[in-house]
């Protein structure tokens, strides 16, 4: 079997979308001819840590983890912020939000010194343990997940020293995306110079979201079309036990994830506000579950006196559990970041939704995700400004739920909801990850020729 080299922060015991995404692909290579083997880290800082998740890697997956020097306990100190808080919820601003002078300098050294990410502390021991892996192991292949965009200069860098075909993977945007730092113009150029070289150095680049695609189009039109594929995220149907519908006591809508800087659920909070204030429906019927991690502001806007008796907050909680809130929910909530570009994003965690089969609702601008939607019929979409069209589909789904409840049907049966189940199956992980292996074998026989 070929082995291929997979250079990923994110991996058990940290938990969240990024480690979903490798995970699969580290379970399903397997069938389809090449053996992963995960170079990792070993003490890392992680937004969150499922350590259900270690159940999941498979036995024989062989695994390396290094040490990394990690610069968020000094963030915290310098911020007043205790030890173990997660750092990302409350380091992306809402636009025309202020900061206190701490968090300022703090923000202009990691823009000016961590480039491109505070991960960059890991290049020199995952580029030692690179090469060693790749002599014992008889690495054919390199592959890498971003971000942390340390990540792709890792894999750069071994691919520079092997000659070893590499395929760089990105989840997000590089430069210029909402989560990167307001840098100074020599930073700046710096991490414009590493984002380039990697795009160009790789032996193939693929993309988690067509919008990523766009914008490395955008940035560098003379990069080869054919270099970049699409591999969308998707959804493993072995993680959604068989369970029997019941009936909740309320109407129970759930999102899962984090929410800070522009990804708000304002809009929908102010919509079923509406809904209350005019008495379309009973605030005692209506249970909101937002399951995760939530920026200051997102917490200001739960306590709103007409829907915080409605809101239930739950801290992260490990992904086996958190698929079983997905299926025991009568509606699930997706937010769309709003900033430029934003009509491209299609969030990791809409497919998890279409796993779930559980109807959603989408405040999301019109592009990618929305047509997602549309497409696979799994729910529907409304601009984040529309609030009236927020209402309709609120109202619309709880009052599909009033009927069943009335009449006894379990969730599966429910009227206004039919998702086209042939189109969902294209996003399994299997499927995504089976062109993945495609593109590996593609680019041996280009090596070996």
């Amino acid at each position: 079997m070929k082995k291929v080299l997979i250079v990923t922060y994110y991996f058990p015991p940290s938990g969240g979308p990024g480690v979903q995404r490798v995970l699969k692909f580290a379970k399903y290579l397997p069938q389809f001819g090449w053996e992963p083997i995960i170079l990792t880290v070993e003490n890392g800082d992680y937004p969150a840590r499922d350590e259900s998740l270690l159940k999941e890697i498979p036995p024989s997956l062989k695994i390396y983890r290094t040490k990394i020097f990690e610069p968020y306990n000094l963030y915290r100190k310098l911020t007043g912020k205790k030890t173990g808080v997660a750092v990302d919820v409350n380091t992306i601003p809402k636009k025309g939000e202020r900061r206190n002078l701490s968090e300022t300098i703090a923000e202009f050294i990691r823009a000016t010194l961590f480039i491109p990410d505070a991960r960059i502390g890991w290049l020199l021991p995952a580029l030692r343990e690179g090469k060693k892996i790749i002599g014992q192991e008889h690495v054919e292949m390199i592959y890498s997940s971003s971000p942390p965009y340390t990540c792709a200069l890792i894999a750069r860098a071994l691919h520079r020293a092997t000659h070893l075909p590499w395929v760089a993977g990105f989840r997000d945007p590089w430069t210029g995306f909402l989560s990167t730092p307001q840098r100074w113009f020599l930073p700046a150029a710096i991490d414009k110079h590493f984002e380039r070289s990697c795009f160009e150095e790789a032996s193939r680049i693929e993309v988690a979201w067509r919008g990523i695609q766009s914008d490395i189009e955008k940035k560098y039109p003379t990069l080869p079309l054919k270099k970049i594929e699409h591999l969308s995220n998707g959804f493993d149907s072995e993680d959604f036990p068989a369970v029997s519908s019941q009936r909740n006591d309320k109407f129970t809508v759930t999102y899962t994830g984090s929410m800070y800087g522009v990804r708000t659920p304002k809009s929908f909070l102010d919509a079923v506000a509406n809904l209350i204030k005019k008495g379309s429906v009973d605030a005692k019927k209506i249970r909101l579950q937002f399951i995760g991690r939530f920026g200051e502001v997102v917490h200001e806007m739960f306590r709103e006196p007409l829907i915080s008796g409605c809101v239930e907050i739950i801290p992260y909680v490990p992904h086996s559990e958190s698929i079983l809130r997905l299926l025991s929910s009568d509606a699930l909530l997706l937010v769309v970041d709003e900033f430029e570009g934003h009509d491209d994003i299609v969030p990791g965690k809409v497919f998890e939704y279409l796993g779930a089969k559980r109807p959603i609702i989408a405040i999301a601008p019109e592009g990618a995700a929305a047509e997602l939607l549309r497409e696979t019929r799994a729910g529907k979409s409304a601009l984040h400004h529309d609030v009236a069209a927020i209402e309709n589909i609120f109202l619309e789904y709880y009052n599909d739920y009033l009927y069943n409840s009335s009449n006894f049907q379990p969730a599966k049966e429910r009227r206004g909801f039919q998702p086209n189940k042939e189109l969902v199956a294209r996003y399994e992980r299997k499927e995504v990850t089976k062109r993945l292996a495609e593109i590996f074998n593609e680019l041996l026989i280009q090596t070996h020729t």
